[in-house]
């Protein structure tokens, strides 16, 4: 097998996404995807990366991998490792094709049958403008309430009512993040007493809707330093938080550790550290207690297991993040399913019934809050028809020289 072509689709419907195919000379084509900065990562992957891929014959994963490590910013999440992981999803992709199964059964097989999911509240907008974490790039409407499934709208205007129609769904877990224009208007240096009762109405709204049976995280984007983050996480504790996330930047790694140390609430971090290099300080001094490591933001599935497997070593479980795309969604349930320290996995409706189903078709199933094994070759999920030819999606194709 031969890769003999390098393709690349930005579609309008959601400007942060890269789709990758790689495409062979037995017609078979390796889905994979890269989040934030897509005119960026495509670059890389036509002018950098192409020249390694395209003639390669019978790409591994794990070869390829080695092949496409940079020299220059390796220590870094940048469009390379970004670039990369869509590479490296696409590859897993392409050989559960060819053997024939899942990528969950070459991980090893499932050690579970189904795992849980969660809602991370966001609305169909969220994220689409620019790679910052702030509160102009939410993709609010005017009145933050009115497309179906705006769930930060409704989480910041009407908490009660989105957990109750969550739990009616089946899900038993969400995650909310009602301090992040606090932080922006302090610079993270301290929270004014005002604006942490407002966030905190939030979360006990939340519990008086669905009690505490529903497993509530909360997500601090590590906009706080370590002072206010404590004073937040000291508030938080008596609602029972499943878990408190990344309440300062997560390479952060002593103030992390005093922060854990002093608090009696969970932190899960790590959806932007990179690679086993990244988490083995955080672990090293007990700072995290569960790793939210996102599959492409890592360099993909086979630095991901790694890290899986490392913190398994500590004794941490693993929520893998989504709020990406759709191809790094599942991928993450495949990992997921496949370590024995697989907790949680996140889910964003908002994007599973939005512009991820007009993107691709086979995505794993959230039913009463459970995700299933998916069972299709590879990855699972497809490109909708059409979908390259259409006239909103930025299509560039690389091939090979004969």
């Amino acid at each position: 097998m031969r890769i003999v072509a390098l393709e690349t689709l930005r579609p309008a419907a959601q400007p942060n996404l890269l789709l990758l195919q790689l495409h062979t000379d037995q017609g078979v084509a390796g889905l994979g995807e890269a989040f934030f900065g897509a005119a960026a990562v495509e670059a890389y992957l036509h002018d950098a990366a192409a020249p390694v891929l395209l003639g390669s014959d019978d790409p591994a994963p794990e070869r390829t991998a080695a092949r496409l490590a940079p020299y220059v910013g390796y220590q870094g999440g940048g469009a390379e490792t970004r670039g990369n992981g869509a590479v490296d999803l696409a590859l897993w992709d392409l050989l559960g094709k060819r053997a024939g199964l899942p990528v969950v059964d070459l991980l090893g097989g499932a050690v579970r049958d189904r795992i849980k999911a969660y809602n991370t509240c966001a609305g169909p907008g969220y994220v689409g403008s620019s790679s910052r974490q702030a509160s102009d790039n939410w993709g609010l409407a005017a009145d933050g309430l009115q497309r179906p499934y705006e769930d930060l709208g409704a989480f910041l205007h009407r908490p009660g009512e989105l957990a109750r129609e969550l739990w009616a769904e089946g899900l038993r877990g969400m995650k909310v993040w009602p301090f992040d224009q606090a932080a922006e208007r302090s610079g993270g240096t301290g929270v004014d007493p005002a604006e942490l009762e407002r966030g905190l109405a939030v979360i006990e709204a939340i519990r008086e809707a669905v009690g505490f049976q529903m497993d509530l995280m909360v997500e601090l984007h590590g906009l706080w330093n370590r002072p206010a983050a404590a004073t937040i996480l000291q508030a938080l504790a008596p609602y029972r938080p499943f878990w408190v996330e990344d309440p300062v930047r997560p390479d952060a790694v002593e103030a992390l550790a005093r922060l854990a140390a002093e608090v009696e609430v969970p932190i899960a971090t790590g959806e932007t550290l990179v690679g086993r290099h990244g988490f083995l300080p955080l672990l090293r001094c007990g700072a995290v207690d569960v790793v939210t490591l996102d599959v492409g933001w890592t360099g993909g599935l086979t630095e991901a297991r790694k890290v899986a497997t490392l913190a398994d070593t500590f004794g941490v479980p693993v929520a893998p993040h989504d709020c990406t795309g759709p191809v790094a969604f599942a991928a993450a349930v495949h990992l997921v399913l496949s370590q024995p320290n697989g907790l949680v996995q996140e889910t964003v409706r908002a994007f599973l019934r939005t512009w991820y189903g007009e993107l691709v078709g086979g995505l794993p199933v959230v039913q009463d809050g459970q995700i299933v094994p998916p069972r299709e070759p590879g990855l699972g999920v497809h490109l909708r028809e059409g979908l390259a030819e259409h006239p909103d999606v930025r299509r560039r194709t690389t091939r090979l020289e004969t």
